[in-house]
């Protein structure tokens, strides 16, 4: 039995790619691309295979030392049968990734979601290591959640339990991408903040961010970051009005599932102390007291790795139930 996976984290700005040692939790060797630009189910599968075939090229490590290949998709999953029903944010939608994968490298191929695959990694190797119930919340793109119970993932009736991002923080408000209205995840993701910041600069309010900005390229975390430093008025703004709204879905958790344990990661989780910081702080005091007092915050220790770590061991989580 190979002691390597591979990993890979399907978002929906970037994919990454790793191959990882089960038994350490080391990522040996990783890739990652861009798939900001890159919609549509051809697109997204050439990138997986490419990238797949880089990562084993950069490596050295013979495809014939890979166990297995471990992927997490943000969107709606069929774990069972390998599909990805639905990715909005890639454009793609019922794809059978482990039939394709499979096909093309001749290796067992097991599907989760984006933040399933984290929490497997964080469970394994991270905040969650030695942790019985706990949740996993991941900012990023979207916001989504790995719910720990007894020491197992709990997947819900229809596999989809977990979805913090899609909780109603306000009736009737901003649309999300989701189709519905006034979702945590149009308030206080990475890319609701974004398109606060961008909405307010098109209306003329002046920020020290500007002096970061490249043309038709994305807003970087680092750039949020500096201009929080510097005390940006406007950033200062977006990311409080931020930390509010996913404070409240957290307070909306504990009050509800009553976890011990919250562990934080994504992008601006891992870089942005002050946005941990505030949201954590004003979460429990939007609780219940008797939850709050006991309830504690930690961030997702392996970082970017979270989910290609968490993907490289899904077979292995897997055959554990």
């Amino acid at each position: 039995m190979s002691e390597y996976s591979i990993g890979i984290d399907l978002g929906g700005t970037k994919i990454l790619t790793a191959i990882v040692n089960k038994v350490t939790g080391e990522v040996v060797s990783f890739i990652k691309k861009k798939t900001k630009k890159d919609k549509g189910t051809e697109k997204i599968l050439q990138k997986i295979i490419n990238s797949i075939k880089d990562v084993l090229e950069e490596s050295n490590i013979p495809l014939s030392d890979i166990e297995n290949i471990g992927l997490g998709a943000a969107g709606q999953i069929d774990r069972e049968n390998g599909i990805i029903i639905n990715a909005p944010n890639l454009d793609c939608a019922n794809v059978n990734i482990k039939d394709i994968l499979e096909k093309e490298f001749n290796l067992p191929v097991y599907l989760g979601n984006d933040v399933e695959i984290a929490t497997v990694g964080e469970m394994y190797f991270g905040a969650g290591k030695g942790e019985s119930d706990y949740v996993c919340i991941f900012v990023g793109t979207g916001i989504g959640s790995g719910i720990v119970q007894n020491g197992k993932l709990r997947y819900g009736t229809t596999g989809t339990a977990g979805e913090i991002g899609h909780i109603t923080v306000d009736m009737g408000g901003r649309s999300c991408g989701c189709g519905g209205c006034g979702c945590l995840e149009a308030y206080a993701s990475r890319l609701a903040i974004e398109k606060r910041i961008i909405g307010a600069l098109k209306k003329g309010r002046k920020s020290d961010i500007e002096n970061y900005l490249v043309e038709d390229k994305p807003i970087k975390t680092s750039m949020i970051k500096k201009s929080l430093d510097n005390k940006d008025e406007l950033i200062t703004q977006i990311i409080n009005e931020a930390s509010e709204y996913l404070a409240s879905g957290l307070a909306s958790i504990i009050n509800f599932y009553n976890p011990s344990l919250i562990i934080l990661g994504g992008g601006l989780m891992n870089a942005i102390d002050y946005f941990y910081e505030h949201s954590t702080q004003i979460a429990k005091v939007k609780s219940l007291p008797t939850p709050a007092a006991k309830i504690r915050f930690e961030r997702a220790k392996l970082g970017d790795f979270s989910g290609v770590i968490g993907a490289a061991l899904l077979a292995q989580y897997r055959n554990t139930l």
